[in-house]
């Protein structure tokens, strides 16, 4: 046990020291904004880091052992989740705890609930591959007031994690870093034990200027050192900083939410805008009022009321459009059940990194209608195969994507489940389990 990672002995403290040093270069002055309001990337959505507004200052009356602080990892005991914080799973490794060793190991963010189901996908399908996974999930650190240093606090958390499941279950062949934060403070691995990053975009290409400063070389060097890459796409490759590592594309798969998706459809269209900035739901919106006739109803999941009312005015109206009604916050068989009511899905993203929401909304029979935003967007490829007119520029003009509403709305194909799915098999759960049992699994294990 001593050739593993003594937890309090932090092997990587240099380069934490170092990120920290230059987040702190990187904070603004007092009464500077920490968060442009133009900048997309600075609120949660699934498989993306939650951007978290501000720093919790604990309240006078608040008991200290209740105030925000960084926990330890949540680790997967397979039998249940056990939580224990690393001073007590010390104690308890110190009084002669003996380690279970497994194949893989498996470093979970989990820092937003699309990521958690992403992480878990990776996990099935790794096991029905045959592979013995142990899993530690990172717990949710405190809430700080910058991209940068929302990063570090989860790259921390993750550290923490991949320690404690280093020590209680080494891996006799890999550890698997579900992105790349997770691994951009990684501790070592004992001799011959690879090291594998799962990841949708890199900070490279999503994490501009200052809130980057520091994760975009601690990405590169880790991107470069580790063994295996496995992209969520080809164009997450395109953008990653490092394209001499071995790489094997793996997407996360979608799965219709039932098996008969031939029912009603009495809502004209939906879109998901947690993060409504960059889901672009004031030109959704927009869109939306020029473009809907009456009776027909565009449902709006994950933002609140007073967000949406926000995005109307951000496109330029002075209330919210009417027909449009409002789903702050659903679980996740809710939202597929209101797919599955809706004959569009609309969304006028201004960068997509991958597009899980619209993999859905495709994979339950929606028309796609969407702009042509930046980044690897997987959804949008495929959407424009099925046709190719409900896909627009990214133009910040609203008849434009109104326009592909109506013809979304007014010529949607008798067929078109058929067609979604056709285009969405690679993206299957069986395709995907395939590369793993063929591709993945063999690289991670191989001697």
């Amino acid at each position: 046990m001593e050739a593993v990672l003594d937890a309090q002995g932090l092997p990587d403290q240099a380069a934490e020291e170092h990120a920290a040093e230059h987040v702190e270069r990187a904070r603004v002055l007092p009464g500077e904004r920490e968060v442009d309001p133009e900048d997309e990337r600075h609120e949660a959505e699934p498989g993306e880091h939650p951007v978290l507004q501000g720093r919790r200052q604990p309240r006078p009356d608040e008991p200290a052992d209740e105030r925000a602080r960084e926990d330890g990892a949540d680790v997967d005991e397979r039998a249940g989740h056990a939580r224990r914080s690393v001073a007590e799973r010390r104690r308890v490794r110190g009084f002669g705890s003996v380690a279970t060793p497994c194949d893989i190991l498996l470093v979970a963010l989990g820092s937003t609930g699309g990521l958690a189901a992403a992480e878990d996908e990776l996990l099935g399908g790794l096991r029905r591959a045959g592979a013995d996974v142990w899993v530690v999930r990172s717990s949710p650190p405190r809430d700080v007031r910058t991209l940068a240093l929302t990063d570090l606090q989860w790259a921390r958390a993750a550290r923490r994690a991949a320690q404690a499941g280093l020590l209680g279950h080494p891996p006799r062949h890999a550890v698997v870093f579900s992105t790349v934060t997770s691994a951009l403070l990684w501790p070592d691995v004992p001799a011959g034990v690879r090291r594998a990053i799962r990841y949708d975009a890199p900070a490279a290409a999503n994490r501009p200027g200052r809130h980057g400063v520091w994760q975009r070389g601690a990405e590169r060097r880790r991107l470069q050192e580790a063994d295996l890459l496995l992209p969520q796409s080809p164009g997450t490759l395109e953008e990653s900083p490092v394209t001499t590592v071995p790489a094997i594309v793996l997407p996360i798969p979608v799965e219709p939410s039932a098996p008969d998706l031939d029912g009603p459809r009495d809502l004209a269209a939906v879109t998901y805008a947690t993060n409504w900035r960059k889901k672009g739901l004031d030109r959704v919106l927009a869109a939306w009022a020029y473009a809907r006739r009456d009776g027909e109803t565009l449902a709006v999941a994950g933002a609140s009321p007073a967000q949406v009312l926000d995005a109307a005015r951000e496109g330029g109206m002075t209330g919210v459009p009417a027909g449009v009604e409002v789903h702050p916050t659903l679980a996740p068989a809710e939202y597929r059940a209101l797919l599955r009511r809706a004959r569009a899905y609309v969304t006028a993203p201004r960068r997509e990194d991958y597009g899980l929401a619209q993999l859905e909304a495709l994979a339950d029979g929606c028309a796609l209608v969407s702009t042509d935003a930046p980044g690897p967007y997987v959804a949008v490829e495929l959407a424009r195969r099925v046709d190719a007119r409900w896909i627009v520029a990214d133009d910040r003009t609203p008849h434009v994507l109104a326009a592909a509403v109506r013809a979304a709305l007014d010529g949607r194909p008798a067929d078109l489940v058929a067609r979604t799915h056709a285009v969405l098999a690679p993206y299957r759960r069986a395709a995907t389990d395939r590369v793993i049992a063929e591709q993945v699994l063999p690289a991670l294990t191989a001697r």
